[in-house]
């Protein structure tokens, strides 16, 4: 549904973490945005820091909904704490407003294993998200990449752009980049960014990486551990990871990984920890306070390849995160919800910090973007994006296809890293998905799936109009 120019209207539902960032991301002069929430504090401080329109009530209420102004609405998004909250909203949404587009979190895995309650004849969900299965499937990339800061998939993973600090010894580093080709003549790669003391850097052919260089590189999926290799040693692959929270990420994360490596996870709550006993059959379930040193040691911290903080207490994973790097684990990773901390923690004893709410962002916003959205990545905890857009179109009438990628009048801080493009048979069916890292003189094809860096989120909104004026639920 196109809206043309006029302001689109969109009610969010929970003014947490999540519902706090979909809101930071969308407002704009172009976005209506109203926000619901039961907290009064919440929504008076979201009120003040980015001037949107508030609503006190419950979310499931048709009269808070009305007030929230669902009759003309454009968009709910439903992301409160609770499932029953969300889906109860978008089918009174859809039954008594008839809101077009309904977008709801939900955290059971029930609702996914029975996707015909979503449809319109039940809760009326259009697109439903799950931020703590998001959030398990980032940190699963990040094991089984060690030496990366970020590790994100594009094309169905078919692409790859991965975050990592240069390390003195690299092959690249001390290098100017036009170096890469020689170092690696058979792989396509391309550097996307790179962030010098926390400010971008313009990659050029002459850019020189120095030591501690956040590098962004972008290639086949295949090709990835390789191009990693040229920036920095490789570390052994991981065996041993120690959890500590088992709630749900906690059990999601130990579920989905105990086959193939040693897990432990450390649950303060005895009840809590009876339940995940019975429910990781492969996994050794402790109780204990997640800061307890003693305990630490007697599990044998110093032989963990990794220690995951995963509690819902911030300062108790910045600690426990903490006291295990300096009791001798290998890697250390901590779920942080306060942007402030992410930041101060992350590089420090902590190797990675993970915002909840960055992480899994990117799901939502891809069903709120302008034109054909399939991703959008939030890169160094918000700073950044990276975008998967679909180029559709012609010479005539598209700013993008049928150019070459030096006539696309990109704005400065963004650029193309790679395109995937659908090669087909005569019958139409795909018969393999071709990654081009393009150069000045590549043409952009109708259906090219076109992966752009934007090293300031701000140039996310200038990129998109590119490939389509107006705005569109997918």
């Amino acid at each position: 549904m196109r809206l043309g120019h006029r302001p689109v209207k969109i009610i969010i539902l929970g003014a947490g973490q999540v519902g706090a960032s979909v809101a930071e991301n969308l407002v704009s002069e172009e976005n209506d945005i109203t926000l619901v929430d039961t907290n009064p504090d919440q929504l008076a401080n979201l009120r003040e820091r980015l001037e949107v329109r508030t609503v006190f009530g419950n979310a499931a209420s048709p009269s808070v909904l009305r007030e929230a102004g669902a009759d003309d609405a454009d968009l709910l998004i439903a992301v409160t704490q609770s499932d029953q909250t969300n889906l109860c909203a978008c089918r009174i949404a859809r039954t008594l407003f008839n809101l077009p587009t309904r977008i709801a979190r939900l955290r059971s895995t029930d609702y996914v294993d029975h996707p015909e309650l979503l449809n319109d004849e039940n809760f009326a969900v259009d697109f439903s998200i799950c931020p703590e299965q998001i959030v398990t499937d980032y940190i699963k990339r990040l094991i089984a990449f060690p030496e990366a800061l970020q590790v994100l998939d594009f094309a169905d993973g078919v692409v790859s752009l991965i975050g990592v600090r240069a390390f003195e010894g690299g092959p690249l580093v001390g290098h100017p980049l036009k170096a890469l080709r020689f170092h690696l003549p058979n792989v396509e790669v391309r550097i996307a960014a790179i962030y010098r003391n926390g400010e971008p850097i313009l990659p050029e052919g002459d850019t020189v990486i120095v030591p501690g260089d956040e590098v962004f590189c972008l290639a086949a999926t295949v090709h990835i551990r390789q191009v990693m290799r040229e920036l920095r040693r490789t570390d052994r692959p991981m065996r041993r990871v120690l959890i500590a929270g088992g709630g749900n990420i906690g059990c999601r994360l130990a579920r989905s990984i105990e086959q193939d490596y040693i897990v432990k996870i450390l649950e303060v709550d005895a009840r809590r920890a009876e339940s995940l006993a019975s429910q990781l059959p492969k996994t050794l379930v402790l109780r204990g306070d997640t800061t307890d040193e003693k305990l630490l040691e007697n599990e044998g911290i110093d032989e963990m390849d990794l220690f995951v903080a995963l509690t819902n207490d911030d300062e108790d994973n910045i600690m426990s995160a903490s006291l295990a790097k300096r009791m001798g684990a290998r890697r250390t990773l901590a779920l942080i919800n306060r942007k402030s901390y992410v930041d101060l923690v992350q590089g420090g004893p902590i190797d990675i910090a993970i915002s909840p709410a960055h992480t899994s962002i990117g799901s939502l916003l891809a069903h709120v973007r302008r034109g054909d959205v399939v991703a959008v990545h939030s890169l160094r905890r918000g700073a950044a994006e990276a975008l998967e857009i679909i180029a559709h179109g012609n010479s005539r009438d598209s700013k993008v296809v049928g150019r070459r990628i030096e006539e696309i009048p990109l704005p400065k801080g963004a650029s193309i890293g790679a395109l995937v493009r659908d090669e087909k048979r005569g019958d139409g069916k795909v018969i393999r998905r071709a990654v081009i890292i393009p150069h000045h003189d590549t043409l952009v094809e109708q259906g090219d799936h076109v992966i752009i860096f934007c090293t300031h989120k701000q140039l996310v909104r200038k990129v998109e109009k590119l490939f389509q004026v107006g705005f569109t639920f997918l």
